[in-house]
């Protein structure tokens, strides 16, 4: 019993050192949930596939998940997830956001790697 909690709990979560990628608000609800009840911290890239900042910035972010098991890494597109970036007021692409327990601790806007 223990085992399959485990393994499911781990399916709502990506493999350790990826970047969960959210495509719909439910699938975001549900991954961010379980991110928080970790108690890891959680940073959140908010991107666009038309941002050229973003697509310099997306290969240091996924290096950053490699590094840092203990961080949960996560991805929104804002064109798909709109609802989403508006409720962390997101007005720029790249925007970094660093979360704690469902507390915002910092927000960085922009693809500077030395600051996220």
């Amino acid at each position: 019993l223990i085992k399959s909690k485990i393994k499911h709990r781990e399916e709502k979560m990506a493999a350790e050192g990826e970047v969960i990628a959210c495509h719909t608000v439910e699938d975001w609800t549900e991954k961010l949930k379980a991110a928080n009840e970790s108690k890891k911290l959680i940073v959140i890239d908010f991107t666009a596939t038309w941002c050229p900042p973003c697509r310099f910035i997306a290969p240091v972010f996924a290096d950053l998940a490699k590094k840092h098991l203990d961080v949960v890494f996560f991805k929104v597109d804002v064109d798909e997830l709109n609802t989403v970036a508006e409720e962390f007021k997101v007005q720029a692409m790249p925007t970094f956001i660093f979360m704690k327990e469902g507390e915002i601790k910092e927000t960085v806007v922009g693809a500077a790697k030395e600051e996220i």
